[in-house]
Order: structure tokens, then sequence, then C-alpha cells
């Protein structure tokens, strides 16, 4: 049996990136470890969702805790720091945020982790952290210390396949419509530049289930949820990596475990 650690910043980024390799390696009867770094306490959400007294960090945490049921997880690891907001953002400037703390102190933390759970492979962001959020760069560089910290050798960069995107993209122009497409020049990483390749289209019902799990972030996840099962497939059905120290080029279609 193998072990599967993925690092993630806030309560519904375990969907998008890993929710399939996640479901995979369960399914394949490896113990699957979801270390998220935030509460999520300043995402979005529908006004008149959350109960009396309820607050959205609560809310978040038991939605998550139903995600990675759907996904398979066998230990969900909260590290419990105030989510860091956009940049730009009152939660920014907040010392405690995730990403303003120490970077050392944060991957000692997780370090502990993957050792304890003899990790095969890890899963954290590109330095980018995908898309520039404080958080997922934050996470980067918490995941690349720790795994300077333990000797790791199998860490895996989880990025969207920018190339993939802009194919999609242009044979689908109605999927974006009036709004605006992210800026393909920055977000996730060039083909090029991965190096595995994970194909997840059998666990698309599982990733929905995860999405649905989510409610307090129906503003992100409603437009996937309308996706008939084909769109779906092709929009989440393969995964992508950069597997740190390996030459650029895809060449795995599987993680390390």
């Amino acid at each position: 049996m193998g072990v599967l650690v993925c690092f993630h910043a806030h309560p519904d980024d375990e969907v998008f990136t890993t929710g399939g390799v996640m479901r995979l390696a369960a399914d394949a009867g490896h113990r699957v470890v979801l270390v998220v770094a935030t509460d999520g306490a300043a995402g979005e959400h529908p006004s008149g969702l959350l109960a009396a007294g309820e607050s959205l960090a609560d809310r978040r945490m038991r939605e998550l805790e139903r995600s990675a049921e759907a996904l398979g997880v066998a230990r969900l690891v909260p590290l419990g720091y105030p989510d860091s907001g956009m940049a730009g953002t009152p939660e920014n400037t907040n010392p405690e945020a995730f990403a303003n703390v120490d970077v050392d102190e944060a991957a000692t933390r997780l370090a502990a982790i993957i050792e304890f759970e003899r990790a095969d492979s890890v899963t954290i962001y590109d330095a980018h952290g995908g898309y520039g959020h404080p958080d997922h760069i934050q996470v980067h560089n918490v995941g690349v210390r720790a795994a300077e910290a333990t000797g790791h050798d199998a860490v895996y960069e989880s990025a969207m396949n920018r190339d993939h995107l802009r194919r999609l993209l242009a044979a689908n122009p109605e999927v974006t419509g009036e709004a605006q497409p992210p800026d393909l020049d920055t977000f996730g990483l060039p083909e090029s530049e991965l190096t595995t390749e994970v194909d997840v289209t059998g666990t698309i019902a599982a990733k929905v289930a995860a999405m649905r799990a989510h409610e307090s972030q129906i503003g992100d996840f409603g437009p996937m949820l309308g996706m008939t099962e084909d769109q779906l497939r092709a929009a989440f059905g393969i995964e992508w990596f950069r597997r740190r120290g390996a030459a650029p080029g895809l060449q795995e279609t599987s993680l390390r475990l």
C-alpha cells in the first residue's frame, strides 16, 4: 500500500486538480491524506446560507469533510491557518494569515505529517500557485521546504495545463460567453513544462459529488455542475503535474505509489 499526501490551500481546492488522483489512489487500496492549510473564512458565499450562530469557517470545514469522504480520503488534516484572501484585501494584511506565517514553522508541521505517514508522493502547487493566490503560492513555498527537510523526492506540483485550456476554450467559445476568460499567459503551466498526465475520467462522478459538497462555493462550482458528462470529462478528466527534479516533457501517467 502506498501513501499519497495532497497539500492544498483552502477547502474546495482539493477537487479540481487532485480530486481524481485521490479517488484513483483510494480505489487502488492506497492511503490518501489531505492536508488543508486554511479555514477558508475569506471566501464568498451565498447570502442566507449560514445557520444562526454558524461561522463560514465551521461551514466550510463540514463541507470539506463531505468532499474528502467522496474522494476517498483516509485522513483529513486541517492546519487551521486564517484564510489570507486575495492580494489587496483586508484579510491579506493579517499577520497570522497563512500567506504571512513563517515558512519554516508551517513546513515543520507539514514535514511531520509527511514523515509520520511515510508518504510515497506529495502534491503541492507550482510556484505561481496556479493563478497567483497568496495562499496557493505559500502552499508551494511550504511544500518545497517540507520536502527538503524530509528528503522527499516524489513531489508533484499540480497545475492546470495552459495549452489544453486554450484548446478547450477555442473549441467551446460558448463556455465563457461574455465572461472574462483567465489570463492564459500566467494561468497554470505550459504543456512543455509538465511531466505527468493522469487520466481520471473514471472518477468524474466522485469529483462532481465533491463539488456538490461545497455548497458555500456554488459560485465557483455552479457552472461546472451544469455541464454534460462529456463536457465534464473534457474539462476535468485529466489531471496534470510537474514532478520536481524531473526533466520536462510528459513521461508519466500516474503518481508514484
